[in-house]
């Protein structure tokens, strides 16, 4: 449905702006209006393009997309990579929204800026 190439370009052109970008704005921009389904399958692309950039070394680039409501991901991006909890020990959030999860999320989004405006 979305190709990975595609979204990862958008995702790269808002690391270097700076910027995040809300679900509807990734879809919008990809030619779809929000619906949960196409937001869900959004997500299965956007995990699959940060494990491609793992594999390279590169910061994750879906901690770009959020919710309009809070600027957070949603619970899922949070899931998806619990499997890295012990990679980041003493940075992991104990709930998916609140200080504690807007702080990750700020770490992550700056590595991401500062990682795509270098390139």
């Amino acid at each position: 449905m979305f190709e990975p190439a595609e979204t990862r370009d958008i995702l790269i052109g808002a690391a270097q702006a700076g910027n995040a970008v809300t679900y509807g704005e990734v879809l919008a921009h990809l030619g779809y209006r929000f619906t949960r389904p196409k937001m869900r399958a959004l997500c299965k692309v956007l995990d699959a393009i940060d494990e491609d950039g793992r594999a390279r070394g590169e910061p994750g680039l879906a901690v770009l997309v959020v919710r309009q409501s809070d600027g957070l991901p949603g619970q899922g991006w949070f899931v998806a990579r619990s499997h890295l909890a012990d990679e980041m020990a003493g940075d992991w959030p104990l709930d998916w929204d609140g200080a504690e999860a807007k702080a990750y999320v700020a770490l992550h989004q700056d590595q991401a800026f500062r990682y795509w405006r270098a390139r």
